[in-house]
Order: C-alpha cells, then structure tokens, then sequence
C-alpha cells in the first residue's frame, strides 16, 4: 500500500471557524473551533480544530498533502474595487478589517505555522484556496448519495456573493449562475432580525421560531424590500438598508463574531419603531416575523424551480446559512419539483471546510467519489477516564450503571432531565443524541423548564421530537 493522502479543509476569519480532515477521501474528523474555546460561533483560525484533527489521526502537520480554505480574495475583484472606491471605504475601519483578513487568507502558510508552533519551512504541502459558495454546494453535493444534482447555496455574503446555483455530476460541482452584493436573501433575513431585536450572530433562527405564532399581515411590504429579478436572482431595495454604502460592520477577531445593524431608518416607516433587546415581543412582532418567513419562502422556490428548469433534476443539494431554514426546507417537495433533497448537518460556513476537503479531493485530484456522509458523529469523543476526571474537577459525584439506557428512560418518564452524552460530537450546530438534553414532552410544562431554567433562551423557541425508528 502507498501512502495515505490527508487533505485538510479550513474555514478561517469568518464565523464559525471549523477545520476537517480527510484519508483517502473519508472523514477523520471535523469540528468547529467553537467546541473547543467554548465561544458561540467562534470566528478566527480554527487552531485547535486542526490540533484536533491531527490528534485524531495520529499524523503532523508536516504529514498533510493538501491545505484547502473556504475564501478566494481575488473572487469578483472587480465588484469588489469599485464598491469600495465608489463608496469610499478603503480607510472605513470595515475596510482596514477587510484588507487585514484579506492579507492572513494570502499568508496563510505563515499564519498555519505561528498557530502550531512549527516553522514555515516545514510545511511542504500543497495549498488551495476555494471560493465560498462553491465550498457550499460542494459541502452538500460530494458527501452526498446523488450522483447528480441541482446545487443551491444561499447565505449572507462570502467572496462577494449571496447565491450561487449550481450543476453537480460525479466528482464536478459546476457554477451556473450568483447574485452578488449588495444583494442577499440572508441579510435580508438577518436586518429584519435585527429589527426585531435580536442581535447576536446567528439569531436568525430565532425568527424562524418566532413565525409560526404570527399571521403574515406584512407579506405586501416585505416583497417591496427584496423583489424578483429575472427568472432566480433578487434586488434588495437599498433605501432599507446600510450595507451597500457603508459596508458591513464585522468583527472577525479571535472571539465572538458580531455584525453591525444593517437595516436603515427607513425600515421604521413600515413597521414602526424597531423591537429593543429587553422590551417584550408583542403580537406585531410576531405578524413581521412571520411575513419574513413567507416573503423567504417565495423567493427560495421561485429561485429551485428556475433551477429544476435549469438542470432537469429532481435531486437537490441545498447549503449555506439559509439552508438552516428548517420550516422552508419542510416545503421544498410540496413547492417545488425537487422529490430527494439533501442537507448536510454543518449547512452554514462550518461545513466549508468540509466542501474544501472534498472539492480538493473529487474535484481537483479527480478521485472518485466513495464517501456518503451518513451521519454528524465526526467529533471529539472522551474515555470514561476522561469523563470521570472532568466530573471530579467540578465537585461532582457520580454512579456507575450497567442498564445506563432503562435507567435514563426511567429518570425521564419520572419527570427528570437527563444530559445525554455518548460517543462522538455532532459537526454542525445541532445535538442529534451525543450532546443532548432529554426530557418528556407529555409534560406541558417541560417545554418553559426547559427554555426558561436549562437553556435561559424565550419561551417561544422550539424542540426537536425522537421517536422510535420503525
């Protein structure tokens, strides 16, 4: 046997930083930096993600073939000079940090072997840079069971692009068409997100959760903000927005990335006074989340069934933040042509690194493709040892069980919650078994315990349902 080929595919300086490491095209591991600093969608280098990942396959650094990361600077280069000659923002700190992330993405050899403690000299391998949507379609499409597919990556922005359409087939993941800034669907959902109150990065599924209890009164409105251009693509009207003239405040730093209000005072005019972090949520809130939601939901099947007229598929693989929209997906089948859909667990910018490891590994070396991701258990797991030092450390006392499963059925049934901890970590923001919270959902009142006292989130937000497999 020859030696073993390792590829590691990164996403850096963008939120959610996660590294992913592949053998001969199958995942070792993947994780996000998050899991680690302990830091919600940490953003800057995922050092001790990759610290991980080595450690799992027992190699160094020095041992990787191929270095991939989710972020192609010279991407639509020409957008991107004449947004920020046009608009000034060449010494806007937006744009000193945009020039400074720009510069570590190029330096990345330099910045790979500072965070590891090795020399530069030592790291031979080959590096690759791929652009952000294609590392998103080919995130969902290559660990995928399709053959072919249509592709969708829709999110806020990433090289200068909110959406690409795509063609996959075998090993190929092929561009069709992108709506480029100042235009996204995603930051469309994230100002109205902001508007409504909700201010951290990632709070856009707050909203989503929000909808359901609202009627969409505000649907008339919403549509004059975000309009249909063309068969797929969409304009924002920028009189709503911020971000076409003065960028996008972001802070990437090592830490918790945080983004800039990017909804203008014109917004007020429609809606009235914007919701205040603290002030309660009142049924208007609700009736503009849920005119949201919808206004979403026309614009995404609009979009996959030009594509299903584009690529004659009835396969789809969707991915990007927006992707994450579980109440849009619900639809996709009863909206659109599309009868097998497929989403990977990391849909948002962590799973970029997963589309880089296997964009290097089908696309660029022409391997076949062998691997389906089938499920998210690609992270840390912990010896029992580990366990009960980690146990130790807090105070804590424990017991030892042979029936650990009939004696977490009999807690639960009781009206106990039970920490579910087992085997490796989910990649992706969802707790699919490993790292859950359990509880009964016959009991009216588990869903505000739960809410209210374990997780210290609003009452309105949802739960995931198991079931027994038939």
């Amino acid at each position: 046997m020859g030696k073993a080929t390792y590829i590691l595919g990164i996403n850096a300086y963008h939120g959610d930083a996660s590294a992913v490491l592949l053998k001969d095209g199958s995942v070792v591991a993947a994780v996000e930096e998050e899991r680690f600093s302990r830091m919600k969608h940490s953003a800057g280098f995922p050092s001790h993600a990759i610290r991980y990942c080595l450690r799992r396959a027992g190699i160094s650094i020095s041992e990787v073939d191929h270095i991939g990361i989710s972020r192609v600077p010279s991407a639509h280069l020409i957008n991107k000079i004449t947004f920020v000659l046009y608009n000034r923002l060449m010494f806007t700190q937006q744009g000193l940090d945009r020039l400074r992330n720009v510069d570590r993405i190029r330096n990345i050899q330099t910045v790979l072997a500072d965070s590891l403690g090795v020399r530069e000299s030592d790291l031979k391998m080959e590096f690759h840079n791929v652009e952000h949507h294609v590392a998103h379609m080919a995130s969902a499409f290559l660990v995928s069971p399709f053959q072919e597919a249509a592709l969708l990556s829709v999110d806020g922005f990433g090289d200068f692009c909110s959406t690409m359409l795509g063609r996959g087939a075998g090993g190929n993941v092929e561009k069709l068409d992108s709506v480029l800034f100042p235009h996204s669907l995603g930051l469309f959902y994230t100002s109205i997100t902001q508007y409504l109150g909700f201010l951290n990065y990632g709070d856009e599924g707050k909203v989503m959760a929000l909808a359901p209890y609202g009627e969409p009164r505000y649907l008339d409105e919403m549509m004059s903000i975000v309009k249909p251009d063309g068969e797929h693509g969409f304009q924002l009207n920028l009189d709503f927005f911020t971000h076409h003239a003065r960028g996008v405040e972001m802070s990437w730093d090592e830490g918790k990335p945080h983004v800039g209000r990017v909804y203008s005072d014109k917004l007020a005019e429609i809606f009235g006074p914007a919701r205040l972090p603290h002030e309660e949520i009142t049924q208007h809130h609700r009736d503009i989340a849920a005119s949201l939601q919808k206004c979403l939901e026309a614009h995404l099947f609009r979009i996959l069934n030009a594509l299903h007229r584009y690529t004659g598929s009835t396969n789809l693989c969707l991915a990007g933040g927006v992707a994450y929209n579980s109440v849009a997906n619900g639809l996709i089948r009863q909206q659109t042509p599309f009868r097998e859909i497929f989403i990977q667990p990391a849909a948002g910018d962590s799973g970029t690194a997963l589309g880089v490891a296997f964009y290097i590994w089908n696309t660029l070396l022409g391997n076949p493709r062998t691997y389906v991701m089938r499920d998210a258990y690609l992270g840390p797991e912990y010896s029992d040892a580990e366990l009960e030092e980690a146990i130790r450390s807090f105070g804590a006392s424990y017991q030892r069980a042979d029936d650990v499963e009939e004696r977490a059925a009999e807690l639960i049934a009781s009206g106990k919650i039970v920490g579910w901890f087992q085997g490796r970590m989910e990649f992706g923001p969802r707790a699919l078994g490993n790292r859950s919270i359990l509880a009964d959902p016959r009991q009216p009142e588990m869903k505000d315990l739960l809410n209210l006292r374990i997780k210290h989130r609003e009452s309105f937000r949802p739960f995931a349902p198991a079931v027994l497999e038939e």
